[in-house]
């Protein structure tokens, strides 16, 4: 039968697929790797467990699936190309999100040039940094925050260099004005300040944040703030950004967290990323700004001279 968006969905996921292993647990849940019987093609597969005591599909799954669908269309986002629905033992409903199969993520690609000390080549990190943002500009031009961007959800084929956004397990449609949301979601290293903050108006600018860190990280292999808790985060931020005060940054000190934090002046980019030309150092201040207002937008960060050099047509 046809579900949302001419998805096809059938009684049993696994009279279509075979499971190959087990490859993570993703936002939604386990993910495997699999082969289509039919065709042979290798595709991941999502499996997430729907609510109890739920007459059919719950409405939140729907939504992230239709998003999903819709985000599909941007070659930056992993694709998700079919859903089915199976049992488990108990008899409860699984839904089986069955996406293109990507060979690594970013995480790893960085992991294999730390091992080695190695750094990446700076054409690849441009190249790399360009899709990423084509993506993350795609997603918010269709109202959609991901919210939880870091190096392992970013799918990669280490053949073609091609990247793809993936697990949007929390995207989240923002509409204007923004409303409040829970800030229990990014990845320490990669969060922005205003949500270590407590600011739960936040939009776009928490995703841009997350860029900034993954920039400096493909630059250097090592992550830019490395915080263990939340006050060891901002930290780290503002040792090398500057303890940021309400000429800064208006209205900081009426976020919900806010302290007495020890003031330090900001240093320059170069020193944590030494191996940056002026217009990468340029762009990275702009994603590295506290003000969420002030910070670049993706879209905007296409258009930076950093990428002046790429070959913007074979992408």
């Amino acid at each position: 039968m046809e579900g949302a968006g001419g998805v096809r969905t059938v009684v049993s996921a696994m009279d279509a697929y075979q499971k190959l292993e087990k490859v993570g647990e993703g936002t939604y849940g386990k993910v495997y790797r699999a082969k289509e019987k039919a065709t042979g093609n290798i595709v991941a597969l999502k499996k997430t467990r729907l609510h109890e005591n739920e007459e059919g599909v719950p409405p939140t799954t729907l939504r992230e699936v239709s998003i999903l669908l819709m985000l599909s269309h941007d070659p930056h986002v992993v694709r998700l190309i079919d859903v089915k629905q199976g049992q488990n033992k108990e008899g409860k409903t699984i839904l089986y999100l069955v996406f293109e199969y990507m060979e690594t993520d970013l995480k790893k690609f960085i992991r294999s040039f730390r091992q080695t000390g190695e750094s990446i080549p700076a054409k690849t990190v441009k190249y790399m940094m360009f899709q990423l943002c084509n993506g993350v500009a795609f997603c918010h031009g269709h109202g959609i925050l991901h919210r939880d961007l870091k190096p392992h959800n970013l799918l990669m084929d280490p053949k073609t260099m091609m990247l793809k956004i993936a697990d949007l397990g929390l995207a989240r449609a923002y509409t204007v004005p923004i409303k409040k949301y829970t800030h229990e979601i990014l990845t320490l290293w990669y969060r922005a300040p205003e949500v270590l903050l407590g600011s739960t108006h936040y939009s776009t600018a928490v995703d841009v944040w997350s860029v900034g860190c993954i920039f400096a990280e493909l630059l250097t292999t090592q992550a830019l703030f490395q915080g263990d808790s939340e006050l060891h985060q901002l930290l780290h931020i503002f040792k090398l950004l500057g303890t940021p005060n309400d000429e800064m940054w208006p209205g900081v000190s009426n976020l919900t967290h806010w302290h007495e934090y020890p003031q330090w002046r900001p240093k320059h980019l170069s020193t944590a990323v030494p191996n940056l030309d002026q217009d990468g150092l340029d762009l990275l201040s702009q994603m590295l700004q506290y003000e969420p207002s002030r910070r670049i937008s993706a879209k905007k960060v296409m258009e930076h001279t950093y990428f002046n050099d790429l070959d913007k047509d074979s992408l």
